[in-house]
């Protein structure tokens, strides 16, 4: 049913829960997974001349060790397993990911907010995935910060 599993990431202790499931699916159907950060490109463009090709940098940097730390869980679980680092708005290159490699399914982490922690997210990159994609999304509560 499922070859091929997104499961973007931001570096942060959220996406482990979520490549918890992605592992497990992966394992029961033979699967790959993809693995994608994206530098948000609104993070260092607003940045002033002199800092923005350094912010740049450094973000790349750490979306390569965020992808990098993922794909070594991966392997370790006997899962294949492919990388990317893209730059720009992260849902909308969430979703362009998906779409050029024809994923069956993203795995990805959401806070699990409500009341007005809710209100104050709408917009999140998981909320919007789920929004514009006909694909399935598997959202996994990482629980409150």
């Amino acid at each position: 049913m499922y070859n091929s599993i997104l499961v973007p990431t931001d570096g942060s202790d959220g996406t482990k829960k979520a490549l918890e499931h992605a592992i497990e699916i992966a394992t029961l159907s033979d699967a790959t997974i993809h693995v994608l950060s994206v530098v948000d490109r609104r993070l260092y463009l607003a940045a002033g001349e002199e800092q923005k090709d350094e912010l740049q940098g450094s973000l790349h940097e750490d979306a390569v060790t965020a992808v990098n730390d993922v794909a070594t869980t991966v392997r370790e679980a006997d899962v294949e397993c492919t990388t990317a680092v893209r730059d720009g708005i992260p849902y909308r290159c969430i979703l362009d990911y998906a779409d050029e490699h024809d994923v069956d399914a993203v795995v990805m982490g959401t806070h699990g907010r409500t009341g007005r922690d809710k209100l104050a997210s709408l917009g999140s990159v998981t909320e919007r995935v789920v929004q514009n994609t006909s694909r399935p999304v598997l959202v996994v509560s990482i629980g409150r910060e």
